[in-house]
Parts: structure tokens; C-alpha cells; sequence
């Protein structure tokens, strides 16, 4: 079911109206409508194209999933393009829930590609913020309010994940196979979050344009704020990036010197183990030597061979071989 309301001269006079009487409203000039679509059909937008005139290709984009974070400016109205996200700390995927808006002088249309995209959160901001009139710049501040501060949370969750996996990288009882795994998980996610994040600042940062006179002094601040988070985000965002890759460096390192510290163990025990097998191949050859067929020359053996690898061992032990 759609949601719709309505406001004018800056305060909501109906909501949840039919969307047939929404050309009623839109006649008025002082109103401001919004009304909200969760996965319409080209029947449905085709409806909402001809009342508001908007462009077939920013209808064309609203039904096409998967498309870049954007506004695009056309003759009689915008098309915004943008994703909320939220990351999944047991499994460490991003979800990513996209959403459109048709933005008039007097009316926004929200297009929700799936029911993930939390609308009832924009619509209590609308009612928690007080800007005196409510216009659709006003209403559009709401959505990105919203949008970009599931980025905040997101990026702020993979920091905490990426801080417990640094934790791991040193830990006395190393599980390789859960951090590998781990890090591929949360590497994949940062892309993903970062394709959805960057895009941002261009988007706030073009609707704050004088030229569309979307934005008035009023709202002003209220965006600015929203593109300082987007710009925090951002940046955030790219820090983690490094550090997910250092993280990556740092475990491939460790595993190497692993790696060297058993090889000189193994190359330590083989060089003990050698030891008697000298000695016995030695006093095997059918040659008579010193002792041969006396108890003297099984003693002088054993005595060579517990010698000579208890002083290797010794060795290896102090240089911290073993």
C-alpha cells in the first residue's frame, strides 16, 4: 500500500490518503505531497509520469535496479538516486537497499526498489526536525538524513569488526582458516560500502547548488551537515580501506614467519637425527674398526651419538631453534 501525505503553509494537514486523490492536492500550489511506492510496476510509474511530467528515462532508472548514486537534473523536476546499507556482523555482508526520488517544486516521489529501505525512519524525521515550511527540499533532506547515516553506522560496525580481527592477528592460539575467511568477508564489504558511500559527496554537494533552488537559507545548514557526515563517512571509509589491506599484508607476514620458525624446527631435529645415523652407518661397514666385537665399541658408539645430539640440541636450544 502506498503512503502518502500532505502538507501546506508548513504543517501535515492529511496522510495516507488514496494516490487518486493526489492530483487533487497537486492542483493547490501550496501544497507539498509526498507519497512513497514499494516495488511498483511500469504501470504504476507510467500513472505518475503523465500527472508530473517526468522524464521517460528518470522512469526508465527508477525501475532499472542497481544503478550509481546520482541526481540527475531534468526540465521539470530531479531524479535522486541513493542506498542504505546495513552490515551483518555475524556473517560480515552488506545489505544494500536502493531508492529513488522524483523530486517537483511541489511534490517528492519515493520509488523503494525492495521493503528493506526503512521508511518509517525518514518519516519520523520529518516529524522530529522543525525547519518552519515544509517544502520538498525539506522532505529530501529527511531521505538523505537517513540514507547517510546508515552509511555512519555501517562504516562504524566494520571498524569494530576490523579492530577484533586485528586482535586476532596476534593471538597465541591462531586460527588462520576463521581469519582469513574474515578479512576476505569484511574486504568485500568495504568495496561494496565504498562504491555506495563515495558517489555521495557529489550528490549532496550538487543539490546544495544555488542554480536548482532546491535549498533555502533555511535548509542550508541542515545539508551542510549532512554532507560534513557524508565527507566523515567517506574518509572513514578509505582509512578502513588501508587498514583492511595492512591487515591482509600484516597476517601473510605473520604466517611467513610461522612458516621459518617451524622450517628451523624441522631443520634442527633433522640435524640431530642425522647425528646417529652417521655413527651407526659408520660401525656397520664390514670392516673391523675400534671395539669391533667387544662391548667397548657399542659403548663408544652410544656415547658419540648421545654426546654429539645432546650438544646440537643445546645449540639449537639457546639460538631458539627448538
Amino acid at each position: 500500500m502506498a503512503r502518502t501525505r500532505v502538507y501546506r503553509k508548513g504543517v501535515l494537514e492529511a496522510e495516507n490518503f488514496p494516490v487518486a486523490e493526489v492530483s487533487d492536492y497537486l492542483a493547490d500550489p501550496v501544497a507539498v505531497v509526498w507519497f512513497d511506492l514499494c516495488e511498483p510496476t511500469a504501470a504504476d510509474l507510467e500513472s505518475i509520469r503523465e500527472e508530473l511530467g517526468l522524464h521517460e528515462l528518470a522512469v526508465e532508472n527508477a525501475l532499472n535496479e542497481h544503478q550509481r548514486p546520482k541526481v540527475d537534473r531534468y526540465k521539470t523536476h530531479l531524479f535522486v538516486t541513493a542506498y542504505s546499507v546495513a552490515l551483518d556482523t555475524t556473517t560480515g555482508q552488506l545489505d544494500m537497499y536502493e531508492v529513488a526520488a522524483f523530486v517537483t517544486s511541489n511534490a517528492m516521489v519515493t520509488v523503494r526498489k525492495t521493503a528493506g529501505f526503512d521508511i518509517d525512519d525518514v518519516v519520523r524525521r520529518w516529524d522530529s526536525t522543525d525547519v518552519g515550511a515544509v517544502t520538498t527540499g525539506f522532505l529530501l533532506y529527511g531521505l538523505l538524513d537517513y540514507v547517510v547515516d546508515t552509511h555512519f553506522e555501517a562504516v562504524q560496525s566494520l571498524d569494530t569488526q576490523i579492530e577484533a580481527l586485528e586482535d586476532q592477528l596476534f593471538a597465541d592460539d591462531p586460527r588462520d582458516k576463521e581469519v582469513q575467511r574474515r578479512t576476505f568477508e569484511l574486504r568485500k564489504s568495504l568495496v561494496t560500502l565504498r562504491r555506495v558511500v563515495l558517489p555521495m559527496r557529489e550528490v549532496v554537494n550538487t543539490l546544495m547548488r544555488r542554480d536548482l533552488g532546491l535549498v533555502d537559507p533555511d535548509l542550508l545548514p541542515y545539508y551542510q551537515d549532512v554532507y560534513d557526515h557524508v565527507l566523515r563517512a567517506s574518509e572513514w571509509t578509505e582509512s578502513l580501506r588501508d587498514l583492511i589491506t595492512t591487515i591482509l599484508e600484516t597476517y601473510l607476514t605473520v604466517r611467513g614467519n610461522r612458516l621459518s620458525v617451524i622450517t628451523k624446527q624441522i631443520t634442527s631435529w633433522a640435524a640431530i637425527i642425522a647425528v646417529p645415523t652417521a655413527v651407526t652407518g659408520f660401525y656397520g661397514q664390514n670392516v673391523p674398526y675400534p671395539g669391533f666385537g667387544h662391548p667397548a665399541g657399542f659403548w663408544t658408539s652410544a656415547v658419540i651419538i648421545l654426546g654429539t645430539s645432546g650438544l646440537l640440541y643445546l645449540i639449537f636450544r639457546r639460538k631458539g631453534w627448538l
